[in-house]
């Protein structure tokens, strides 16, 4: 057990990986909870400093008070703060929150000792595979809509605005947990547990799909990189997600049982067909898929996370295939609960 005098800052930190994760880092490290002025409040084990990206004046004061309480030396920043939607619509928010705030941080940080900088990437900056084919950190990177394009540019920032700060840029599968906590995920499931009409449709290869983490594994993958700060390269990327990936046929097989006895059947329909009806059914009410995403349906993401196997001794103790019935049971225990954490529009 460590004596907690090595410093750890977190942004992001009352969101759902954040708050998870200093709950763990706090068992050895002193935490700072880097978060926006007012609810939620990152968790009590950590000290809050409100900070807003977007500002040099609230970052200076933050890093002052990181000087003043807790000295000159950092032993790692984990950068988990970022700006995203579901709407598809171009917003400048990516560029000042995502790209230019993560640059502010390392200005600010030059004047630290720092020995890590740790960045949560995203799976979706690499072009899609194929069912079989893996995706490794070499692979080509292609991200066609803003948010993991946001990504990609924040990673050549890292890398030109580094300086002597050693950098991990991990690029993370889908999050989820047995509370839901993935939005594509849990908008299946309810699509299915309502039986909606839209449940039954899809306009792309059911035998393609992406890979996904369990959030608790991510946050041991994250914990192993503070841990091993010193071992690792300088600059570096690691994929974080679980050994299998499940295709959409599976997703919905699974889902579909666990909630109501059997399978239901999928129909395949036209692209323009998908569109038209996203289109309609965001035109008269709130629905999760906007037609942008049928263009996307088709897109696999299969992913090789040896390397961090490999450099951290890190291994998911989760799979997607066990958790969606514990997933399922939850919804059945308390659907209001359910849909209020998250967040699912009746």
């Amino acid at each position: 057990m460590k004596d907690k005098t090595e410093v750890i800052i977190v942004t992001g930190s009352s969101g759902m990986i954040g708050s998870a994760l200093i709950h763990k880092l706090a068992e050895k490290y002193q935490v700072v909870g880097f978060d926006k002025a007012g609810f939620p409040f990152p968790p009590v084990e950590a000290e809050c400093v409100c900070v807003d990206l977007t500002s040099d004046e609230r970052m200076a004061f933050a890093f002052n008070r990181i000087r003043y309480a807790y000295g000159n030396k950092i032993a790692s920043v984990v950068h988990l703060a970022a700006y995203y939607d579901f709407l598809g619509e171009p917003s400048e928010l990516y560029d000042k929150v995502t790209v230019k705030g993560t640059q502010r941080m390392l200005k600010y940080l030059q004047d630290f000792e720092v020995e890590q900088f740790i960045f949560s990437s995203s799976m979706l900056v690499y072009k899609p595979s194929s069912p079989g084919v893996l995706i490794t950190e070499e692979s080509p990177l292609e991200p066609k809509w803003d948010y993991p394009k946001s990504k990609v540019t924040t990673e050549k920032v890292m890398h030109d605005k580094r300086g002597e700060i050693p950098i991990v840029m991990m690029r993370i599968g889908g999050v989820y947990s047995e509370d839901g906590n993935s939005i594509p995920i849990t908008n299946q499931v309810q699509r299915i547990y309502e039986k909606q009409i839209s449940a039954r449709l899809y306009p792309a290869n059911t035998a393609h799909g992406s890979t996904y983490v369990h959030r608790d594994d991510v946050i041991d993958a994250i914990a192993l990189v503070v841990e091993k700060r010193n071992d690792l390269p300088k600059e570096v990327v690691l994929n974080i997600g679980d050994d299998e990936t499940l295709t959409y046929r599976e997703l919905q097989d699974i889902i579909s049982t666990e909630i109501h006895g059997e399978k239901m059947p999928i129909i395949a329909i036209p692209i323009w067909f998908a569109k038209a009806g996203a289109f309609m059914q965001n035109l008269f009410g709130k629905a999760f898929i906007k037609p942008w995403m049928i263009d996307l349906a088709d897109d696999h993401f299969e992913m090789d996370s040896s390397k961090a196997k490999k450099l951290l001794g890190w291994k998911p103790k989760h799979g997607l295939r066990d958790t969606l019935p514990k997933m399922v049971e939850n919804l059945k225990a308390n659907p209001k609960k359910f849909y209020e954490v998250n967040k699912l529009e009746k």
